[in-house]
């Protein structure tokens, strides 16, 4: 039992230092040039903070939409501790977490007691509210004209090396979110949280408390989502309220949507996927949003659960199913005729 416990975190670390080490090398070698790997860290923060969303509406059953306003709380607040306070960056992404989980205790605590379109309205006011009051606070925040000059996350004349170490810091939060939502989703408040999506009145009927758990759900994705806010104000090195607009949450809910709801493999294809098509259709100005919009369209026809549906990616399950000859090209064809022979059947029925 132990062994099996101890097997994934190893597994999941082993992983992680070779995907680093990987993309560290194509970086120096110029691989990756350093536009790419720009929008290869900004992508991360992306995935960080619809991770945090994927946790409220895939896996708790709760649409919000207001996921930019807990980003820029949590952007703010480390910015201000940076800036002001001269706190090291990572004690500041933590404190700007934990200030964004309390606004996600104050907002959570009367709001999630409303369900479906009302709980997304009332988090899409909770994010312009939020977006006002930056606005209003020019001696903290800078109001409209934001606050400029925040502090890189290591000084060095050396971009490369600063688009590595830059890249470093988002990964390193990207696998810890991956591995707190992984793990709280397994474990038995994880199954609660299932529940609750699954069938609200049936788990209250059952004894389990559906209020308490959709505030643990609501707030560990909020300390996630500030973490995100923070990431992306030391990355971008400015702020400014009008960034974090309705159109800022509605991006994070099309990443989850794409991905697949409850899916966390599918929140990082999508995630990556979604921020290299954007800056690939910057080309079409304008036409880019009607582009965008119609290839969701057709994504959403054929693959209407998302890409992964609620499948996860396991890389013990794909390596022993590589071992056993799973993937051959013999087999792949027979997988693919049996399933166009079941496409053909389906028809000829309808």
């Amino acid at each position: 039992m132990n062994k099996k416990r101890l097997f994934n975190p190893i597994i999941l670390l082993a992983v992680s230092i070779i995907t680093f080490v990987i993309i560290a090398a194509m970086m120096f070698t110029g691989v990756i040039d350093e536009y790419n790997g720009q929008l290869l860290t900004l992508a991360g923060i992306y995935i960080i903070i619809s991770l945090s969303l994927n946790l409220i509406t895939g896996f708790t059953g709760q649409l919000v939409l207001g996921m930019a306003g807990f980003m820029s709380v949590g952007a703010y607040t480390t910015a201000i501790c940076i800036m002001r306070l001269n706190i090291p960056i990572f004690f500041a992404l933590i404190i700007g977490g934990l200030v964004t989980s309390i606004f996600g205790i104050m907002i959570g605590f009367p709001t999630l007691r409303l369900r479906g379109d009302y709980l997304a309205v009332t988090t899409l006011g909770f994010g312009e509210i939020i977006r006002v009051i930056m606005i209003n606070l020019g001696g903290l925040t800078g109001g409209a004209s934001g606050l400029k000059k925040i502090p890189v996350f290591y000084d060095t004349d050396d971009f490369i090396l600063y688009e590595v170490i830059r890249f470093g810091w988002v990964f390193g939060f990207l696998i810890l979110t991956i591995v707190v939502v992984s793990n709280l989703i397994k474990s038995s408040p994880g199954r609660a949280i299932i529940s609750i999506r699954e069938d609200e009145i049936a788990s209250n009927s059952m004894g389990i408390n559906v209020a308490y758990y959709k505030m643990l759900s609501f707030t560990v994705a909020s300390f996630l989502a500030g973490i995100g806010g923070g990431l992306y104000a030391i990355f971008s090195g400015y702020l400014n309220p009008t960034t974090f607009g309705f159109m800022y949450s509605v991006n994070f809910v099309v990443i989850v949507v794409l991905g697949g709801l409850g899916s966390i493999t599918g929140t990082i294809i999508s995630g990556i996927a979604f921020t290299f098509i954007q800056e690939c259709l910057r080309v079409f100005e304008d036409f880019r949003l009607v582009i965008f919009g119609l290839a969701l369209i057709i994504i959403m026809l054929f693959w209407p659960r998302g890409l992964m549906s609620m499948k996860e990616f396991s890389i013990v399950t794909f390596a022993k199913k590589a071992i056993a000859g799973e993937y051959s090209v013999k087999k792949i064809i027979e997988k693919c005729s049996v399933r166009i022979q079941a496409w053909k059947k389906k028809r000829e029925v309808k």
